[in-house]
């Protein structure tokens, strides 16, 4: 059964008539009458009786007749789901964040602001570390994801660079570059701080996030100090940045995380700035396919893109 019998069918029903049916449908009337014979056949009743003046549903005609409009119905109904999906007005969007990603403002915001702006679009957030996203993206098990900065960059993957921030340094309190340079507790932030130089730190135990799980960042931290004559003494080795803000409030050591991370443990650490000849920053990224396949996945990324944008436009001076 064709599709093209139903519309017949129907056409005839509306008609009442073959000549008004044929006329309408721009067919001759041998043709149509032929096809409604091909139907009944094929569903083993009559679908019309014929009148002098014209057809009737049967009984069992006008049951189908209910079918097959509904058969339209639905295709219609389907046409446009299938339409806002393949322009990305619903569906699903499967993203990742690193821990550290997730704590900056921007990352959040620009997520709800694409649910906002996509209420249909259904969002499947996790938190995994960067070497788990790039590997779940290779395998196209996440469609977009926020990092800071992969070692990796596979070429079907798109790296769009969102923010940069200054990296600082994570003191305990009563640390003695703490004591020394006049800082206290609880300050919330790094404003009355006074900035560290590296070579200060040559002496120190240090906590990173394993290398596999983010090491970008402190890749360029290492070779910053190598170039001021050290090499960083790596104590712990931990999975995520907020794990290594905790240990150093344990006294366990000190670690480096971006500037966002500071509103955490305020009144266990301290955030102390680089000294500036020696500042470093931490990139923000959203990673896509480069052959993006899912429509929704690709109106996240533009939506993120220009709302970061916007984020990091200056604010115009007042009058």
């Amino acid at each position: 059964m064709e599709l093209r019998h139903l519309r017949y069918f129907l056409t005839v029903a509306d008609e009442r008539q073959f000549t008004r049916a044929a006329a309408r449908l721009h067919i001759q009337q041998p043709p149509l009458s032929q096809q409604i014979q091909e139907l009944e056949a094929e569903l083993g009743f009559a679908v019309f009786r014929r009148l002098p003046r014209g057809v009737e549903l049967t009984p069992a005609g006008a049951a189908f007749a209910e079918t097959a409009r509904a058969v339209f119905v639905q295709l219609e109904e389907g046409g446009k789901s299938a339409r806002r999906i393949a322009n990305g007005d619903i569906g699903r969007v499967r993203i990742a964040l690193t821990s550290s990603a997730a704590f900056h403002p921007l990352a959040p915001a620009a997520i709800r602001a694409f649910r906002t702006a996509h209420p249909d679009i259904v969002i499947e957030l996790n938190e995994i570390n960067a070497a788990e996203i790039i590997e779940a993206m290779s395998r196209g098990r996440i469609d977009a994801a926020m990092l800071r900065k992969p070692n990796e960059t596979p070429g079907e993957l798109r790296f769009d660079l969102l923010h940069e921030e200054r990296m600082v340094l994570v003191l305990p309190v009563g640390h003695r570059l703490a004591h020394r340079r006049g800082m206290r507790a609880g300050a919330g932030g790094t404003e009355d701080v006074a900035p560290i130089a590296l070579a200060a730190l040559a002496d120190e135990s240090f906590i990173f996030v394993r290398r596999p799980g983010a090491p970008g960042m402190y890749a360029d931290f290492v070779r910053a100090c190598e170039a001021r004559g050290f090499t960083p003494v790596m104590r712990h080795e931990v999975p995520r940045m907020l794990t290594a803000i905790n240990l150093v409030a344990t006294g366990a050591g000190v670690t480096v995380v971006p500037a966002s991370m500071q509103r955490y443990h305020q009144e266990s650490v301290v955030y102390c700035p680089v000294a500036e000849d020696q500042a470093f920053t931490a990139p923000l990224h959203l990673v896509t396919q480069h052959e993006a396949v899912n429509p929704a996945a690709c109106r996240f990324a533009r939506t993120v893109t220009d709302f970061a944008a916007t984020w990091n436009a200056p604010t115009p001076p007042l009058p």
